[in-house]
């Protein structure tokens, strides 16, 4: 059954977990966070903002919903250590997976990814990464733990090959490592990153699991984080990156972390609910699980379309 707050605010069948393509699940943890705490309200925010995006995608002329988005209670850890909030996502993760769907975590601190990524490489062995992100998240051990934000991709390069996108703030450390090779990583190259998404792809193996930090794109398009960095992605190079990836891969989930929602100010909650809600429809049309629409039009009366108000005034 969906939580009572619904990503896209959509209702009904096209919620409901048994037939849904996609489970959304939003992890509220920032324990580790440390420059601005805050993104524990992230899932939260972004869910809420989703139900005013369009359910009709203009660009690729389709209403993604129609595949079934569930969106799964909250996981509650707030309150774990880092590595049992690891490992309650593993877990939580794995199930989505186990029943063949194909699972959105919303952070929440990038810590979370890690359980993702561990769920998705038991069941795909051939699993790479795909990072998209301002930092390198490549450190040992980051203010006293193996698993805090800062180690997240460490953690992940010792199981999967890794790809990163969009770098632009690394210890030295970190750049030992990029420089041996242990990941492939791509420096931000603001809007000529875009060019660059051919040779991104082909670093990948044939099944990926996407990280999406918001602060790897601009703070002038993405201001709600906790650690922003300028000269980042604008939103045309992210989503021509995540087409590429989902036309000629097979991607098996993806996050959304590191929002930080500003009171009084929605634009990025707001941006990072219409991001997510691109990809899947990226990975719904790329998978046929959605058929294009002519047009979009409302649910009859009666019918067990998407119960929600509507988001702006005609004319």
């Amino acid at each position: 059954m969906p939580s009572p707050t619904t990503f896209l605010g959509v209702r009904g069948r096209h919620a409901f977990y048994r037939s849904a393509r996609f489970a959304v699940l939003p992890v509220p943890y920032d324990k580790t966070a440390t420059y601005l705490k805050g993104t524990a309200g992230g899932p939260a925010a972004l869910v809420d903002a989703s139900a005013q995006v369009e359910l009709y995608d203009e660009v690729l002329g389709l209403e993604t919903y129609r595949a079934g988005v569930a969106t799964l209670p909250a996981l509650d850890v707030r309150d774990l250590a880092p590595e049992a909030m690891t490992r309650a996502v593993e877990r939580a993760y794995g199930k989505i997976l186990d029943d063949g769907k194909i699972g959105i975590v919303i952070g929440g601190e990038h810590s979370v990814s890690l359980g993702a990524i561990r769920a998705a490489r038991r069941r795909h062995p051939r699993l790479s990464v795909l990072q998209i992100d301002a930092h390198t998240d490549l450190r040992s051990r980051y203010h006293g733990t193996p698993f805090g934000h800062g180690c997240v991709m460490r953690r992940a390069s010792e199981i999967v090959p890794v790809t990163q996108v969009g770098i632009r703030s690394l210890s030295a450390e970190e750049s030992r490592l990029v420089n041996r090779g242990r990941v492939r990583t791509f420096f931000s190259l603001g809007a000529e990153t875009g060019r660059l998404a051919g040779d991104i792809v082909e670093t990948l193996t044939d099944e990926v699991y996407v990280t999406i930090d918001v602060d790897g794109l601009d703070p002038s398009i993405m201001p709600g984080t906790g650690t922003p960095e300028p000269f980042g992605l604008d939103w045309r190079s992210a989503v021509e990156i995540l087409r590429r990836v989902a036309e000629e891969r097979t991607v098996v989930g993806f996050d959304v972390v590191e929002l930080l929602p500003i009171p009084g100010q929605a634009v990025s909650e707001f941006t990072a609910a219409r991001l997510t809600y691109r990809f899947l429809g990226l990975i719904a049309k790329a998978r046929g699980y959605a058929a294009p629409q002519g047009r979009h039009r409302r649910p009859r009366k009666g019918s067990s379309g998407p119960l929600r108000k509507s988001r702006r005034p005609s004319g």
